[in-house]
């Protein structure tokens, strides 16, 4: 594994670690860990920088969705074309190509079921070569992004009679 690796690892982890630190972790100077930092920024390989946030803990009403979406795919673009055309969209924040029944994994995050109901059907369901959805709102958020949004609860030993 090389040395970028590692960079990359640790800053996905928590990219709140300091060029100093990383450099103490990585047994590198700080100067080569910045110098890494700004290559991997300017050939796109970091994308930018986020938080994990447990929203259910705030005062912000939050309603997050999954739709799996079949396409036809387009001569020459695949399912290129369709994909690029999703994801412009603001509210959209990630979009997977799959394998299985659908094509395209979308979610999105908004404050109401009625906001993501008009984006499927006012936006997604209207695209040219798109032939079906299938909306799947997240009830509960276990662990994102590594990040465990409950703590473990220490659960006693119950004995198995049979």
């Amino acid at each position: 594994m090389t040395d970028r690796t590692e960079l990359l690892k640790l800053l996905e982890k928590d990219a709140r670690y300091t060029p100093a630190e990383l450099a103490a972790m990585l047994g590198r100077t700080e100067e080569a860990v910045k110098a890494d930092i700004a290559a991997c920024e300017k050939e796109n390989i970091l994308l930018g920088y986020s938080a994990v946030v447990d929203w259910d803990l705030t005062d912000n009403e939050r309603v997050t969705a999954l739709i799996e979406v079949k396409i036809a795919p387009q001569r020459n673009d695949g399912y290129d074309r369709i994909a690029q055309r999703i994801y412009q969209y603001d509210e959209v924040e990630s979009v997977y190509l799959m394998s299985g029944s659908f094509d395209l994994a979308v979610t999105l995050t908004e404050s109401s079921l009625k906001e993501i109901s008009n984006f499927v059907y006012a936006k997604l369901a209207p695209i040219e070569g798109v032939t079906s959805t299938a909306t799947h709102f997240i009830m509960k958020k276990y662990k994102h992004n590594n990040r465990i949004f409950e703590p473990v609860v220490e659960q006693e030993e119950r004995p198995l009679f049979i």
